[in-house]
């Protein structure tokens, strides 16, 4: 009997066998590369740690991490604790660089003091420097950052990332020159309240040279995405005041 295969049904099967195989493949691959991603999340946070402590290996105009064969090496040497603060109590954690600053963010909205909030410890030639990550949202998709900071809020070092930002525009917050404008900026206000950093449309300090105005000078054409970082700061920065605030008290 001649076998129909133009019938529903033999589509309908044919279908289902290919979902069925493809998924099944799928499925394997992911498992088996499973281990090589997390190393993979691994390196990287740890080379966006790395960056705002001043570790890298940047040329006079581009922006580089530490070598991915050399990080596991450089984290232990130079990041001395790594600490989660939640609601108002501090612990160590050597896992905190995994947490999902995204998640937290998302999972506390409510109530962000259930939040847990990662805080690395790094020592830089007898110099302490805390470092924090944040997440935010840019005009098209997610954007983030690792800062360093002193015990006085003062910024020591910044790296910014983005998922989607447009090309030469809000993209270019990941470029060196935006990044090194953060550096020696005040995140506190002269009487020592956290007011962040505002990127700045039209700033008069396009030169950057006044470290305590609490801005930096805005992207060409990035309007949207200068605010996001500036919210990303002001939102998640402003919870670890309190942290440093009680280092001037102890």
């Amino acid at each position: 009997m001649e076998n129909r295969t133009d019938k529903n049904s033999y589509t309908i099967i044919f279908a289902i066998v290919m979902v069925l195989i493809v998924g099944s493949v799928l499925a394997y691959a992911a498992s088996s590369l499973k281990g090589k991603i997390s190393e993979n999340q691994r390196i990287e946070k740890q080379q966006n740690i790395l960056y705002a402590l001043g570790i890298n290996e940047n040329d006079e105009t581009s922006a580089n991490f530490v070598a991915a064969d050399k990080v596991a090496e450089e984290f232990s040497t130079y990041v001395t604790k790594q600490l989660v603060i939640q609601d108002g109590n501090v612990t160590e954690d050597d896992q905190a660089y995994l947490i999902d600053v995204k998640k937290e963010k998302s999972s506390a909205k409510d109530d962000p003091s259930k939040r847990r909030l990662p805080l690395f410890v790094g020592d830089i030639d007898g110099k302490t420097i805390y470092v924090v990550p944040i997440y935010g949202k840019g005009l098209w998709d997610a954007i983030w950052a690792y800062v360093g900071i002193d015990e006085n809020m003062v910024v020591q070092g910044a790296y910014f990332d983005h998922k989607g930002e447009t090309p030469g525009l809000g993209a270019n917050i990941k470029e060196r020159y935006f990044m090194d404008d953060f550096i020696g900026e005040h995140l506190l206000d002269e009487s020592g309240e956290f007011v962040g950093i505002t990127v700045a449309k039209g700033n008069a300090d396009p030169k950057n040279e006044n470290k305590t105005d609490n801005e930096v000078d805005a992207l060409a054409g990035a309007t949207i995405t200068g605010d996001g970082v500036t919210a990303m700061i002001r939102s998640d920065l402003k919870l670890y005041a309190p942290y440093f605030k009680s280092l001037k008290n102890n």
